[in-house]
C-alpha cells in the first residue's frame, strides 16, 4: 500500500493518521519532493476510476489564475498536474490495483 502524501496538508496528515490507526503497512510517497511523471500520474488516477480533473484543487490560487474556465483534455490536465503538483488533491492511497482519494479519510476503507 502507498499513500501519496504532502506533510504540510492537514487533510493529507489525517489520511496518514487514519492508515496508522488502522494498523496498515504502507509506503509514504512525498510526491512534491519526488515528483510524478505523466505515465505515473495517469496510471494512479486510472486506479481510482475518476477523471484527472477530479484531482484538481480548484480553490488554489494557481488554478483560479491560470486554469479556471479552461476546457482541457484528460491528457492536458495530467500535464497541468505534473507541472503543478500542488494542484493535486491529496492524499491518494493505493492498494494493489485500486486507489482512492483519502479525503475524507473514511474513503480509504473502500480499498482496505
Amino acid at each position: 500500500m502507498k499513500i501519496y502524501h504532502n506533510p504540510r496538508c492537514s487533510k493529507s496528515r489525517k489520511g496518514l493518521q487514519y492508515l496508522e490507526d488502522k494498523g496498515c503497512k504502507f509506503e509514504i510517497v512525498k510526491y512534491l519532493e519526488q515528483g510524478l511523471n505523466e505515465e505515473e500520474l495517469t496510471a494512479l488516477i486510472a486506479k481510482t476510476g475518476k477523471k484527472p480533473f477530479d484531482f484538481v484543487r480548484q480553490h488554489e490560487k494557481d488554478y483560479k489564475e491560470q486554469y479556471k474556465g479552461k476546457v482541457l483534455s484528460d491528457e492536458e490536465w495530467i500535464k497541468v498536474l505534473v507541472e503543478n503538483p500542488k494542484l493535486l488533491h491529496r492524499p491518494i492511497v493505493v492498494n494493489g490495483d485500486k486507489a482512492v482519494l483519502g479525503n475524507p479519510p473514511e474513503n480509504i476503507d473502500e480499498i482496505l
